[in-house]
Parts: structure tokens; sequence; C-alpha cells
């Protein structure tokens, strides 16, 4: 489980003065003192929960209206023709077409979704030997998710989401934390062998995944068996690229 590092304040103020500028206790009733102490805390608590008023304001993006801050983003049905993950394609392959955009989406007063897909070439899989080609063949798929909340703020359920032990029907089996990415960030690995970066920025909520899939050979040329195949291509080793992509993808979404 994730927390975030508790902010530890300050120790509370010291006894504060008797005696403040343009007051003179000896005029003033008994118990003066302890009144102007009261007014002083009174003050000292609105300062505070000012303070505390624009850490939400300017840390967590919430607007003067309590709604959360777009940040800039556009989370519209075109969107995902912004989207170009490069660093994957440098990695995996060309991707076989253009992103496709899933049905899934939503424009409506207060959320915007857009759900964007990339397959990658299959390039042919090794057989255990090395010496020649298995028939096996793995594919990559990238999914790209993104939401623009625009009356609630995302942040305490995105904070949630970095304890969840399932999603989709899939064990979570590690959470990292992601820096320097929008206002806070987690990698997930899954127990399916796929991987994702899901991120906060603001109102926006960005979550890139990427799986995979092994083809087997046509069995029908005079084969008995299927033949052996290496293992399934190790996910983390495309970490780097997948964070990459997403910070990307990110920025398309501003100025796409």
């Amino acid at each position: 489980m994730i927390t975030e590092p508790e902010l530890v304040g300050e120790p509370g103020p010291g006894r504060p003065p008797d005696v403040v500028s343009g007051f003179d206790p000896g005029r003033g009733p008994a118990g003066g003192g302890r009144r102007w102490r009261g007014v002083l805390w009174a003050v000292a608590g609105a300062l505070t929960a000012s303070a505390v008023w624009a850490t939400a304001v300017f840390g967590y993006g919430i607007g003067g209206d309590r709604k959360p801050d777009p940040r800039g983003y556009r989370v519209e049905s075109g969107s995902c023709a912004a989207v170009r993950l490069k660093a994957l394609a440098e990695a995996l392959g060309e991707p076989a077409s253009e992103p496709s955009t899933g049905l899934d989406g939503i424009e409506h007063p207060a959320l915007h979704r857009i759900r964007c897909t990339v397959d990658f070439t299959a390039p042919v899989i090794p057989a255990p030997d090395g010496e020649e080609a298995s028939g096996w063949s793995t594919g990559y798929q990238a999914a790209l998710t993104a939401e623009l909340h625009k009356e609630t703020d995302p942040r305490p359920g995105f904070e949630a989401s970095g304890t969840l032990t399932e999603i989709d029907g899939s064990g979570v089996e590690r959470v990292e934390r992601v820096p320097d990415l929008g206002d806070l960030a987690y990698l997930l690995i899954m127990e399916d062998d796929s991987m994702r970066v899901q991120v906060v920025d603001g109102g926006a909520v960005v979550t890139l995944t990427l799986s995979s899939w092994m083809s087997p050979p046509d069995i029908d040329q005079g084969r008995d068996r299927l033949p052996d195949v290496a293992d399934q291509p190790e996910m983390l080793a495309y970490r780097a690229e997948l964070i990459s992509d997403t910070r990307d993808a990110m920025k398309a979404l501003k100025t796409g």
C-alpha cells in the first residue's frame, strides 16, 4: 500500500504577548489580556484555514469555484489523432495502424472521456534454441484512457486507486510511484503481464496501458503438435518507454 508522506507542521505558537501595539492592558477591564489572547488565536486560526485553502487551490488543482482545474486539457472525440507513442514504436516496431477511438467515450457536462488503442506489429519469436523461428508471434497493444473531470476533483478517488489489489479482474502485482509526472502518478505491474501508468493532473486523469499476446503458428502444415516457444516477453523492459509516452500523450492532449 502506498501512502503520501505526512505533512508535519511547525510547533504551535508560544504564549502570545499580553501587550499588543496600541493596547494598554492597564486601562482595560480585568481579564482583558485573556480576551485579547482569544482574539489573536482566532486570527491565527483564520490565517491557518486560509493557508489550507490556498494549498488546496494551488496544490490540488481546485479552482476558485471549487471545480477541478482543467490545466488546459482537451479531451474530445478527435483527441486520439494527436496521440503519438514514439518511444513504444521505437522499441516495439511501428504501429500496425493509426490510433483507433473506442466506443466507450463520454461527453457529458461533468465528464469527458476517450479511449484510444494502438496495435503494434507482431514479430516472430525465436525458438528456445535461438537457431530458427518457432512460428509463434507476439503482439502488443497500447490503450490510452483520458478523462477530464469538470465538476468534482478526481484526486481523492485517484489516491485510493493506489491501494487496489485487482483491476478489471486482474490482480495488481506491484505499485510504484512515478516522480515528476502530473500531480500524482503510479506505475502498476499487473499479474496478467500488462503494465499501466496512471496520472492525475488537476481535473485530468490519464492512463496508458501496455499489454501483449502470443499467437500460435498454423498447425495445418504437417505438424502434429505446436512447437516449443520462448517465455512471454518481459514487460518491465518497456517501463521507461511507457512513462515517456504517457508524458508526451499528456502534452498532446493540451495542444492537440
